[in-house]
Order: C-alpha cells, then sequence, then structure tokens
C-alpha cells in the first residue's frame, strides 16, 4: 500500500525502493516482480525492467501483465514480429485489452503495415475512447498515409485529453499544412514552441513552414532555435538523430545561407525511437520550394497495468516507436 501512495503522488523513486524491499522480503510474489519490472520501464532502465519481468514470467508463465510488458520492451527495440507472439500470448488472456490492441497496432505500423494497424487501433479507441496515447497513434499513422483529414481529427482529440504536450500541436500543424490551412498551422506551430522545449523536430518544422511562407527572418529565429536544442540534446545525452531530419536540417540550412554543417554528427535514428514506443522521429519531406514539412511523431506503446501505474511525467514522441507507460 505504501508503494502505491508513492506512485498515487507521482514519486517514482520512492516507489521503487517501497517495492524492492517488498521484493526481498517476497522474491516469489509475481505481481511485486511485475510492478517493479513497470517502474523501472517507465524510467528507461530497461536492462533492470527485463530482469523483474523475466524473474515475473520464471513464477508464472501466464503473467498476462509480464508478457505485454515484456512486448512492449522487444516493441521499443524494434523486434516486431518477436513482440507479436507476445501480444498473441496476451491476447487469449485479455482478449479486449486497450494496451494491448494499440501495441499490436503499432507493431503493424514499425512493419509498414498501415491498414492492419489502423485496424487495431480503432478496436483499442473502441475499448478505451478516451486514451490519447491511442488517439495519438491513430493520428501518427493516418498522417503517414496522407489522410490529413482523418489525422487532424484524432489529433484534435488527443488534444482535448493531452492540452500539454507540444508534439501532438507539431503533428496537428503538419496535418493543417496538408490541407492547406497555413494560419491555423502557424498558431499550431507556435503552440508547440511555446510547450516543448527540447525537441528541435518542432523548430525545424516550423522554420520550414515559415520558410516556404517567405518569412526567412522568422524562419532563421527557428533554425538557431532549433540548433540550441540539438546542441543540448547532444550535451546531455548519446542520443543519435535521424537521417532525414539531419538531411532536411542540412537543406533549410543552405537555403538560408547558414552552411550545410550542422552541429550533430551522426545521422542515425535515435535508439529508443521515442514512449515513448511504440517510435522513431520522422523529419519533414520537401515538395514545394522546401516542400510541405511532413513531419511524423514517435509512436507510442504501453505497458501493461496502466490504470494502476500513472505515469511520472508528460510524455514527449515521441515517434517509431517510443515506449510509454500508458
Amino acid at each position: 500500500m505504501l508503494g502505491k501512495i508513492h506512485l498515487l503522488e507521482g514519486n517514482l523513486d520512492k516507489a521503487i525502493e517501497i517495492y524492492k524491499k517488498a521484493v526481498e522480503f517476497s522474491p516469489e510474489n509475481t505481481e511485486l516482480l511485475t510492478t517493479l519490472g513497470l517502474l523501472y520501464l517507465q524510467l528507461g532502465l530497461y536492462q533492470k525492467a527485463f530482469e523483474h519481468l523475466g524473474n515475473a514470467l520464471t513464477y508464472d508463465p501466464t503473467n498476462y501483465k509480464a508478457i505485454l510488458a515484456a512486448g512492449s520492451m522487444m516493441q521499443t527495440h524494434g523486434d516486431f514480429d518477436v513482440a507479436l507472439t507476445k501480444y498473441r500470448v496476451v491476447a487469449c488472456a485479455v482478449p479486449e485489452s486497450p494496451p494491448l490492441w494499440n501495441n499490436i497496432g503499432m507493431c503493424f505500423f514499425g512493419k509498414k503495415k498501415y491498414v492492419a494497424a489502423i485496424s487495431c487501433l480503432k478496436r483499442a479507441n473502441y475499448l478505451a475512447p478516451f486514451d490519447w496515447k491511442i488517439l495519438y497513434n491513430l493520428g501518427l499513422v493516418h498522417l503517414t498515409m496522407q489522410q490529413y483529414a482523418s489525422a487532424f481529427h484524432f489529433l484534435s482529440a488527443a488534444i482535448n485529453f493531452q492540452p500539454k504536450m507540444g508534439e501532438l500541436y507539431m503533428l496537428l500543424a503538419v496535418a493543417l499544412t496538408n490541407l492547406e490551412d497555413t494560419e491555423n498551422a502557424k498558431r499550431a506551430y507556435a503552440e508547440a514552441v511555446h510547450l516543448d522545449k527540447c525537441n528541435p523536430l518542432v523548430n525545424l518544422n516550423y522554420a520550414v513552414l515559415l520558410y516556404n511562407q517567405g518569412r526567412k527572418r522568422d524562419a532563421l529565429a527557428q533554425y538557431q532555435e532549433m540548433e540550441k536544442k540539438v546542441s543540448l540534446l547532444k550535451d546531455s545525452s548519446s542520443l543519435e538523430f535521424d537521417s532525414e531530419m539531419v538531411e532536411v536540417a542540412q537543406k533549410l540550412g543552405a537555403a538560408l545561407h547558414v552552411g550545410e554543417t550542422l552541429v550533430w554528427t551522426k545521422p542515425a535514428k535515435d535508439p529508443r525511437s521515442q514512449h515513448r514506443t511504440a517510435s522513431t522521429s520522422k523529419a519533414a519531406c520537401f515538395q514545394q520550394p522546401l516542400g510541405s514539412n511532413q513531419a511524423l511523431g514517435q509512436a507510442m506503446s504501453s505497458a501493461a497495468a496502466y490504470r494502476k501505474l500513472p505515469s511520472e511525467r508528460g510524455e514527449r514522441r515521441e515517434k517509431e516507436e517510443r515506449n510509454i507507460d500508458v
């Protein structure tokens, strides 16, 4: 009970300490092991999460919460076929689990089977109509399929439930740009920039829109802000950047006469492929003067027991898949 109280207060570190002590006294308790594994998963400590989830499955191979969480980890690292095998086992135990169908849908998304992804995500949405992560994923998949009106519908709904997430506004702006509503797209980008202080993709896509509107000075300001964020990310972590994002930024830099050499040097995908699960960050694709900034965010997958484990952080999108404990 003490651990659950810390969870309700959003204090994951203290909750983990309590659950670790509980596991010492009861090392074969699969519920405690699964909960501890999920907490480590929320913090991105995958090795410890896998260790505790594996122990839980050793004592109870049919523990669907641990299986779903393990599948979510495999999905985060791009092993979609193995994750789907795990989810097949879970589907026999809890066939109407919203996180399960959300994760299955994003596995199909990762395998580029978009129609199957939408089908699974809509089933998840039917089972949990107020889950903003499912709505986010539906918007993301529709953006990928260039179905911008549908993407706008689902992203707007997600924003109603999660109004403080900048990446949602960025994706909404992408949809609005492709629907030729540039004024509202600029408003959405402005809100995204205001809310998201660390994702350089927001500033990059906003700069593309401003450049295409002929506002080069404003575009340059966003471009420089993007470079600041990239520098901070490189100093504070070992993240690598998506090659498409780097290429687009180089083209925009050349168009703005600030050079093609950026502060990033390793064009590769983010290893966590962000919830944030579930996802990879995709940069804009230029089609007009510099294109219609068709940015994709990070897809979100869900770990088990989401109703019992409130997330400590306001999830970022992250996009491919970023693993988010829902």
